[in-house]
């Protein structure tokens, strides 16, 4: 059947009847099929979700043999202040990740959202969605970052600017890029359009991985007023395995 709908209503209504359908339907955990009950998981999968290494950077909260600042840190000290993970990104936190950003699984945001919102730091901060660039935006049909972002701002009653930065140009992967190239791959990607005034700043987003763009968007804030920046991540991915 062909839709007479036009596609900037269908997709919203997609994930209408995705929530209802979740919302309707018993909890199953997502990652073994078992009883989750109210939850996302069921404890079982819950307590085998890897936690970030104790012994870690400070800064980038990279894994460190004592919980010195990592050598990156020192050589070239990033605009954010600190990296607050929930978890390693890994098995199975990565097949959480991937059913949000993949299967469109936005229920999988909301509990992000709620298991990481204990790690927030206390007082008056502002969240800042990392932001995705309009094409990609088009093509998902929604922001994982900021449906994180959302629930973090419902936990714990913190103002969201949803359009707090923009992504002015789609960028190249991150992962088979040396960090120089990483650095001017996201040189100049964002863009910041208000005043943050000292308030400081929570950028969110899902995964972070080599931090060239969580440090952007920070040098971005930094800018325009923003006071310390804090990036909290769903899921750090690590180098330092052997540290574990």
């Amino acid at each position: 059947m062909v839709s007479i709908l036009p596609q900037a209503l269908t997709i919203p209504l997609k994930h209408l009847l995705r929530r209802c359908r979740q919302a309707l339907l018993p909890g199953s955990c997502l990652l073994c099929g078992g009883d989750a009950g109210p939850g996302l998981l069921c404890p079982p999968c819950q307590d085998e979700l890897p936690d970030p290494p104790a012994a870690c950077c400070p800064q980038c909260a990279e894994a460190t043999a004592l919980g010195e600042r990592c050598g990156a840190c020192l050589l070239e000290p990033p605009h954010f202040m600190r990296v607050v993970p929930r978890w390693r990104y890994e098995f199975p936190v990565d097949r959480l990740i991937h059913a949000l950003k993949y299967r469109h699984q936005i229920a999988v945001a909301r509990w992000l959202g709620e298991q990481m919102a204990a790690a927030l730091p206390d007082g008056e901060h502002w969240l800042v969605p990392m932001p995705l660039h309009p094409e990609r935006l088009r093509e998902r049909g929604f922001n994982q970052a900021l449906e994180i972002a959302r629930s973090l701002a419902r936990q714990r009653r913190l103002p969201l600017l949803a359009n707090g930065l923009q992504r002015l140009r789609p960028t190249a992967p991150q992962a088979d890029l040396d960090p120089r190239q990483r650095r001017r791959n996201v040189r100049g990607a964002f863009a910041c359009t208000m005043d943050l005034g000292g308030r400081p700043v929570i950028l969110v987003d899902d995964v972070l991985t080599t931090g060239a763009s969580a440090n952007e968007c920070a040098r971005v804030l930094c800018l325009h007023g923003a006071g310390p920046v804090t990036v909290a991540v769903a899921a750090r991915a690590l180098k330092q395995r052997s540290m574990l």
